[in-house]
Parts: C-alpha cells; structure tokens; sequence
C-alpha cells in the first residue's frame, strides 16, 4: 500500500465535522511513526478551555489492554517479594478466595478466562441496575466492591465456551495482582509500563468524580444541548487510566514496536486461541480482532458518560489510529472511518435483495431468555437489537442476511443466528403480540432474587407498566417496559452508571399450571437469566 501523508492530514480534519460535539482528539501513526494528529474544540466549555494533546482525558476500557500487557510482564519478570513462588499458581490460589471456589475446582474457570472475556461471569456494572442503581450512584471500591462481587455466585455460561464482555473480569485481576504482588496497580503501571512506552502523563485514576482539569465530559446532542455528565464511579483495573493524546501515540509506538519484534512474546500472547469446543476466538489479552475489508486489525474502545474512545491497530500495514472524544459521539465507527479512508476500504454494495416479511418482530431465545428484535434497515439491509446497540445487517438473500460478526436467517416464525464473536448459536420463537396475554393473571406484584439479594418490583396498568429495582443501591427510579408479546417484556435502561451498559433487559414471566405468575428471568447481554420468584 502506498501511503500518502497529506491525505492522514486531510481526513482528521474532516472528523470533527462528521463526529460533531464539544471537543476531540485524533491521531494516525505509520510504522511506530506518527504523520497526523488533529486536536479540536474545548476541554471545558463553560471556561472556554480548548483541547490539546497535552489534555487528559478518561481512556476508560481501554485500560483493559495495559493490565493485560503488565500481567504478561510479571508473569515474565516476576518482582523480587515473588522470590521462589510461582506467579500463575499464586494467581489462582487467589482467584479461588475472589470467587466461588467452584468456579475454579468444577468450572475451570482459569486467570487468561479473565483476560479473555470468556469467563462467563457476569458483568458488576450490569448488576448495579438490579440493586437500585441511578446514573449518579456513587461506586466505591472499598466501600461497594465486596458486597457486589459477592453476588455473583453463578456464572451464564460454562468458562472457556463462549465470549461476553465482562468488566467483572478485570475487576477481579486486579484484586489478584495486587494480592500477588504486594504492591498497587498504580505503582506497578509507572513501573512497567508507562515508564518503558515514554508515556509522560498516563496515570491511574480510579475516581471519575476527580478526573484531571480540565477535561468536562458531555452528555447531549447539538438538537438539545450539551451539558456536563457527572460520574460518581470509582473504577481501576477495568477503566480507570488517564492519558492524554501525546501519551496515546507514545504508546501506539511502543505497541508497535512490541508486536514488530520477533522475539518479544507480546505479539504470541495477543494472538486470539480457541475456545474449549475448538472455535476459534476473536478477543485476547484485552483485546479485540475484527476485519476491515482484507485487513486484520486489533484494539479497544473505552466510554464512560461524556466520553468516547478507541485505539486500533491493523497490523499488516502497522497502521495506528487514536480517537478522543468528550462527548457521545461514535469513537469506535469513526476510528473505522479514518482507516476506511486511508486504506481505501469500502463496504460491499448492498445487493437488490429485498427482505421477507417475516423478518420483523420480536423473537424470544429459549437458552439465553433475552429477546431479539428485527427492524428494516436501509436498502438491502436489516438492523438486528439484541446487544445494547443496533447491528445491521446486509441481505445476502431474502432470508438470510451477515455482517463480519453475525449470520442469520429467517424460517417462518424461528430466527437463527450465529455470532461469531460470542461463539453462540441463537433459537429464537417469534413472538406473538396478542393484547389477551395481557387480561390473564397479572404480571404485577413484588419479586426477589435470592442470588442478587435485591427486589424487582412491577408497577403500573394494562400495556403501561414501570419496574424498579431495590437493593444494596437503595430504591432505584423506575423504568418504562414494553410488551414485546405473550409473558414478554423489555425494561429500558439507556441512561446506567457506566455510559450505555447494560441498555435493555429482557422480563420473561413464568406462570405454574394454574395461569397464575410465579417468578420473572430477568436479565441482558451483560448479565443474563437470575430468577426473580414472585412474593
């Protein structure tokens, strides 16, 4: 591929205007060597402060990708207080103390599940929800940490089998390294990371409520506004790194010159392994694979409310591209659109295929009791809602349709899915919105998980109903919930802790032999099936 730097230059400066917000910050390096970087708009608007590249912003997720790389490094250079011990195993001594031991004993639960997203161990922030939970909860460490990883005590699928993202992961390697070690996180991140990358200012900092000045992130859109979104979570392992966009391209090249290096293991320890059934992964070590056109390419988006990010990294042609943002707009689809641009890579076309009818509706998967929704997309495509985002689709025949990550097809009133990503195949019922369902015993009432320890609590009228949640949290607000058909229902949570997680959940109403309403499966993509019995 020929590289033309003048034309790097040219695309950043159309991302502001494409990703419109308060402020951001951009950059592309070519062989560990940066030729563009574009910085726009205000840090601060209320003080008129502008960004630049020395400003700090929350990198949030992407943290996931640097405790990979040090736990890699201490496994390899083991710090002195390890004299005559073995790393892994006190690693796993631990890991059986942080959860269910039998998770490690009977489950196999293994530390690279963690690193991997194949833990299967639901996802802490998801569960904030179903304990009373608002978006200005506060959350911290000391004080909410043990109560909430108690609470876990079963996983939504068998560790090693399967992908779904998890912060919980993270969270608990960092209990484990840091019991290990005997030093903090923060300590060892200067140490052995920050200090060989050159990144100058990247810190830990676990309190969102103190990011450093003066970044403001924003909630809001150019129709409504943009105002400050306060955050009250106090994060570490799973999110908590700072660092500014100086610091972001010392890092591109210091990742660079990592996975270049043949006889350095970081780029063996990235390469995606298989699941236990064999398939093959796309998530590693914090990070995760995904194509783009023919290109392989590798990162990491972070968000937390009033901010978006991602790195990625295509590394046939060890191409960078960084994105900040202060506001919500698309980090991850504009990332996409810088390397687009400069690679030359263009979506295929759709194809003169129109969709059969029996696409659209609301479907229910028996194993995964989550629901899924099919809607008409643009010409040639359909959108499918089953995660917390949309994902379209493009039609390869009037049934059946794909996208790089998802298969599906249509027969009559099944939906079947393959994704990739996840490693899992979808069933899923059509179902039937009829208004009667609604005239049988009522669904209202009060109900408690016995796992999660909180209170699920349905309110409200005929197809009106609002559920709330009361737990460790306290008595959470209420959430609007749509009848999706029969004993079906979706309860909206766009606006959690933690930006969009864990968006909608799925209620499915279970009723005895006698019709009458005996306990709710409550649960998302996050955080799936906890029985919820009817008191």
């Amino acid at each position: 591929m020929s590289f033309d730097a003048e034309k790097v230059q040219r695309v950043l400066k159309t991302v502001p205007s494409l990703y419109r917000g308060p402020g951001g910050a951009v950059a592309v390096l070519k062989d560990g060597n940066l030729v563009g970087q574009h910085v726009w708009g205000y840090a601060d608007m209320d003080r008129r402060i502008p960004i630049t590249s020395q400003v700090l912003f929350p990198i949030c997720s992407i943290t996931k990708q640097f405790v990979s790389m040090l736990l890699l490094d201490l496994a390899e250079n083991q710090p002195p207080s390890m004299a005559g011990q073995d790393f892994q195993e006190q690693l796993l001594a631990r890991l059986r103390e942080v959860v269910p031991p039998e998770f490690v004993d009977e489950g196999g639960l293994t530390v690279e599940n963690l690193v991997d997203m194949c833990s299967g161990l639901r996802d802490y922030w998801a569960l904030c929800t179903l304990q009373g939970s608002r978006p200005d909860t506060p959350y911290l460490l000391n004080e909410h940490n043990p109560d909430m990883l108690r609470r876990i005590r079963s996983v939504h699928f068998r560790p090693g089998y399967e992908y779904s993202y998890s912060n919980t992961n993270f969270n608990v390697m960092e209990r484990l390294i840091e019991h290990v070690t005997k030093d903090s996180l923060a300590n060892l991140f200067a140490e052995r990371i920050f200090g060989p990358a050159k990144m100058k200012t990247a810190r830990l900092c676990p309190r969102t409520d103190r990011l450093p000045a003066p970044i403001v992130g924003y909630e809001g859109s150019e129709k409504f506004g943009f105002f400050p979104a306060p955050n009250f979570i106090e994060w570490s392992a799973d999110a908590g790194l700072v660092a500014s966009l100086d610091d972001m391209i010392a890092y591109e090249k210091f990742f660079d010159r990592r996975y270049t290096d043949r006889q350095d293991s970081y780029r063996d320890a990235i390469t995606p392994r298989h699941y236990r059934d064999g398939a093959k992964a796309k998530y590693r070590y914090g990070l995760r694979h995904a194509g783009l056109g023919k290109y392989n390419t590798m990162g990491h988006g972070g968000a937390l409310r009033g901010y978006k990010l991602m790195r990625r990294y295509v590394a046939d042609e060890r191409l960078s591209v960084v994105v900040l943002f202060n506001h919500s707009a698309d980090a991850p689809e504009a990332a996409g659109y810088i390397l687009k641009q400069i690679l030359d890579v263009s979506d295929p076309p759709p194809l003169a295929v129109q969709p059969v009818q029996q696409w659209f509706g609301s479907f229910l998967d028996l194993e995964t009791q989550l629901s899924i929704r099919v809607l008409p997309g643009d010409a040639g495509k359909i959108k499918i809602k089953y995660v917390r985002a949309e994902e379209t689709l493009r039609l390869v025949d009037d049934n059946k349709a794909e996208s790089p990550d998802v298969e599906a097809s249509i027969d009559g009133d099944i939906l079947h899915i393959r994704r990739l990503d996840d490693n899992r195949v979808l069933t899923a019922q059509r179902l039937n919105h009829n208004a009667g369902v609604l005239d049988r015993s009522p669904v209202q009432g009060t109900y408690q998980c016995s796992e999660t320890e909180s209170t699920f609590i349905c309110e409200g009228e005929g197809d009106m109903l609002y559920g709330l949640f009361d737990g460790c949290f306290g008595r959470g607000p209420p959430h609007l919930m749509t009848h999706l058909g029969e004993d079906v229902w979706l309860l909206a949570d766009p606006r959690a802790m933690d930006d969009q997680p864990p968006g909608d959940w799925t209620i499915v109403f279970v009723r005895n032999g006698q019709g009458a309403v005996v306990n709710a499966n409550i649960g998302c993509w996050l955080a799936r099936k906890l029985d919820f019995m009817k008191v």
